[in-house]
């Protein structure tokens, strides 16, 4: 070819993986293929150089008015000059192809068949091209697409630079196909690695791929066509004499590929996934001779990352974020510093943890899980895990329950002689039954003795002031090994009782109190940490509304403006002390406070401060916090005693025992929130001393930053101490945790083959209200607020929260909300423990509600039936 020496044309057989600048990610990835030998269509690539030398001058004007100018710039596109000399190439490499050969042109656009992104369909292919005249015209019309509305649309959802995309474009001679479509290697809807699934049609792969028809639809595992449905295909797209396609009537109910090409199609769509170390999304095409020709590959950008299993067989894991409603990917850092706090604290309660992970740890991309398999497998474990799921995260006890007939997780019908050993140990080692007496007998010498702990774990881990780098990395840990975890772990035990207590109360009362009655008892619980967090924000803008000057300044300034102020203490007095108070207890916080990578409140107070004129705003509509959870905490009062006077009428002794129940659960379950708080304290403290490591190892060029630390674990910050450098690493994992900030609806449960067992299971519906689970009692009727970052979010008074899930760090949110619909979450999650204590409505672990409601839309919230109904 003549011009390969200016690179602006070259032949597919020479274009490797390598280079997706030149050529763009089709073209990579079909030149990357046809060199590891699979049969791809013979042909030729016009390089992103042609594009810029005919391309960059006329759009470049036109950037910065985008979206708007994305048709100018196609106009331009259309009518642009090609050189001579450009043109005169094209030309004599189709000549190669022979005399006026049917061609398709296809887009290869350089941020194309990412492994984060696919940009399927977002630019243009033009199939049977016939002759010169025709073949530069689509050239200049894939240029143009790269600036269709819905590849500029693409490009800005997935945080891409316009000016720093090009196209390439594909030459190749059309397969004359009898069959064509998609092969995903692995199953796109359920995640399964092992199963091949094939779309199907006759002729062309256009009607496809267009979604021109209904497809046959093949599911291919280990060898067999383990599901066939024909499609309704009424009509195929055929080649035209002369060039260009057209729709061609076939009888609809005949299958376009057998049996045996469909297992065919799978053996080859595997040798190419193993080619490329993953699953792929294939476009193929069959000849009249039967020969399978691949015409694109792609990855499949859409699956759940998997993590790497040790242990052979199939595994079941749990998520640890959805537990614990972090909806975001958690630092390479932030996982090995909640893994330490994790084996401390096995180790702290007498149960033997070896290394700097527990045994049952799983993550994969910044998505962590536990190994649940053992449960799933034990009758102990099947007893009582839908129980326990369902109170922590709803919707995951029904998952659990769907995976227990799967022939692949056969029931052990043994004893688990060494699980009831481990447990015995653990009681022996904390002496629980010691404590749950104590507990039940004194309730206020508990809590005294455990919120005694909050000072001394702060004392102590801002007396350990190291000065080296090397000094500060162990003073991180120790901070948690022998600091924080050996006090928390006291705290567990002393909970057990109030979750006992809470399960028994519906029980004990029966007949005499209605479930709305049992869940308005636990409504205003005392001696919570996080919800007198929020009502001391509440009251810092309470601050702010009594003098009409501060008011008027929240009410006009920025989050921003406001924040500047607070740090150069400009700030009226009041309202000043109050955030240096508030950030001085709470300042460890933050949302998505388990990971240790994410800063802290007291690092960046804008978005507490944001909170604070929202409520400053609100308070003027006569919305008032303070009073409402009084009133929360008069009524859980008053119905408390109207039960215990019902049960006294009928049965004495019984009215007795729910008494002291009441009381001790209301005097006890507000420290559920106290773990968390503690050990949030602990990971504040790391990041503290990790982000002076990391600033030292940046002063010292092992780093480009000093945040690039939280991209680490610690044994790399250690060699990086001694002078190994990780940039190259760091890098890597940043465009990891980019890619997987942009992923929605983390899996709750996911199988070691990829599948995700919920997408089996129906979304369910009670009169065609969605239905979760009922987390706090009460009925409400508002406009529904969606919202999946709290950061600068704002709810006006009564406005209801639609979130994926909430940890502390969104309740504050909850002071002016009407009422709450998570996706996620349980009746003992976060988020449904703090709307009770506020009295307002709620309903969790609602199937896809962000996507289901619209932002704005009217909704009634129906708390105690579980259900959200749509108006």
């Amino acid at each position: 070819m003549s011009t390969l020496e200016t690179r602006t044309l070259l032949d597919l057989g020479e274009i490797g993986a390598g280079d997706g600048e030149l050529v763009g990610g089709k073209a990579a990835n079909l030149g990357e293929l046809s060199a590891a030998g699979f049969r791809v269509p013979p042909g030729f690539c016009i390089s992103t150089l042609a594009y810029d030398e005919v391309c960059r001058e006329p759009a470049e004007d036109l950037l910065d008015r985008l979206p708007d100018s994305a048709a100018e710039i196609r106009s331009r596109l259309a009518g642009a000059e090609l050189p001579a000399g450009l043109a005169a190439a094209i030309t004599a490499a189709y000549a190669e192809l022979g005399p006026d050969a049917p061609v398709a042109v296809r887009s290869s656009a350089t941020a194309e068949d990412l492994p984060h992104a696919s940009f399927a369909g977002q630019q243009d292919t033009y199939l049977n091209v016939v002759g010169e005249a025709a073949l530069l015209d689509a050239v200049r019309r894939c240029w143009g697409s790269l600036w269709t509305d819905r590849a500029v649309a693409y490009r800005t959802a997935n945080g891409i630079d316009h000016r720093a995309v090009r196209l390439a474009v594909v030459v190749q001679r059309m397969v004359d196909a009898t069959a064509a479509g998609v092969l995903f290697t692995a199953n796109p809807v359920t995640g399964r690695r092992s199963e091949a699934v094939i779309d199907a049609n006759t002729g062309l792969g256009e009607s496809v791929v267009s979604g021109a028809v209904t497809p046959d639809h093949f599911v291919v595992e280990s060898g067999r066509v383990t599901a066939k449905r024909l499609g309704d295909k009424p009509a195929s797209i055929r080649p035209k004499p002369g060039g260009g396609t057209e729709s061609v009537a076939q009888q609809a109910d005949l299958p376009s590929i057998t049996d045996d090409q469909a297992r065919t199609l799978a053996v080859v769509g595997a040798e190419v996934a193993r080619h490329y170390g993953a699953p792929q999304d294939i476009e193929w095409a069959i000849d009249g001779d039967g020969t399978t020709w691949l015409t694109q590959s792609r990855p499949v950008t859409t699956l759940f990352p998997l993590p790497a299993e040790p242990l052979g067989g199939l595994h079941v894991y749990l998520s640890i974020n959805v537990v614990q409603g972090v909806y975001r990917p958690i630092t390479p850092l932030g996982a090995a510093t909640l893994a330490l706090v994790l084996t401390n604290l096995m180790r702290n309660i007498g149960v033997p943890a070896e290394g700097h992970r527990p045994k049952l740890w799983r993550q994969a991309d910044g998505w962590l899980f536990a190994d649940i398999t053992g449960m799933t497998r034990s009758r102990f474990g099947r007893a009582i895990g839908p129980r326990v799921f369902a109170m922590a995260e709803a919707r995951t006890g029904k998952v659990f329950d769907s995976l227990l007939d799967d022939p692949r997780l056969p029931l052990n019908p043994k004893i688990p002689w060494p699980l009831l050993r481990r447990i015995g140990g653990i009681l022996l080692h904390t002496k629980a039954p010691i404590h749950l007496a104590r507990t039940l007998r004194d309730p206020a010498r508990t809590r005294e003795e455990l919120f005694g702990m909050v000072p001394e774990i702060r004392a102590a881990l801002a007396s350990d002031e190291p000065s080296s780098a090397r000094e500060r990395l162990a003073a991180a840990r120790r901070g948690i090994a022998e600091v924080a975890v050996p006090r928390i772990a006291r705290i567990p035990v002393r909970l057990v009782p109030v979750l006992f207590l809470s399960r028994l109360l519906p029980k004990l009362v029966g007949r005499a109190a209605t479930a709305e009655e049992v869940q308005i008892v636990l409504r205003g619980i005392p001696h919570n940490v996080t919800t007198e967090m929020d009502l001391e924000l509440w009251g810092i803008a309470q601050l702010a509304r009594r003098d009409p000057g501060t008011a008027r300044l929240f009410g006009e300034s920025s989050p921003d403006e406001l924040a500047v102020r607070y740090r150069n203490r400009t700030l009226p007095t009041d309202v000043q002390s109050g955030l240096d108070d508030f950030l001085a207890r709470n300042g460890h916080r933050t949302v998505a406070e388990i990971d240790a990578g994410v800063p802290r409140w007291s690092e960046d107070p804008t978005h507490v401060i944001g909170l604070v004129a929202n409520y400053v705003r609100t308070g003027e509509s006569g919305h008032d916090a303070d009073e409402q959870y009084r009133r929360g905490v008069a009524e859980a009062e008053r119905t408390a005693a109207e039960i215990v006077s019902r049960l006294r009428r009928r049965n004495p002794l019984r009215a007795r025992v729910a008494g002291f129940v009441v009381d001790r659960v209301r005097q006890l379950a507000g420290l559920r929130e106290l773990p968390k708080y503690c050990i949030v304290l602990a990971i504040a403290n790391a990041r503290r001393h990790l982000q002076a490591v990391g600033e030292e190892l940046a002063s010292n060029d092992r780093l480009e930053r000093a945040d690039d630390v939280f991209f680490l674990e610690y044994e790399e910050i250690d060699a990086a101490i001694s002078g190994a450098d990780h940039r190259d690493l760091v890098a890597r994992r940043r465009e990891t945790h980019e890619r997987e900030l942009r992923r929605r609806n983390p899996p709750r449960v996911l199988l070691s083959d990829g599948t995700e067992p919920e997408a089996a299971l129906p979304v369910a519906t009670v009169d065609g209200r969605l239905a979760g689970t009922s987390a706090s009692a009460g009925t409400v009727t508002g406009t529904a607020r969606v919202v999946h970052d709290p950061v600068r979010a704002q709810l006006a008074p009564g406005e209801i929260l639609v979130a994926p899930s909430t940890d502390p760090g969104w309740t504050p949110l909850f002071l002016t909300a009407g009422g709450l619909v998570m996706e996620m979450g349980g009746p003992n999650s976060h988020g449904a423990t703090v709307a009770r204590e506020y009295g307002i409505p709620a309903v969790v672990g609602v199937p896809e509600a962000t996507t289901r409601i619209a932002d704005g839309q009217r909704i009634t919230v129906h708390g105690s039936a579980g259900t959200v109904e749509l108006a």
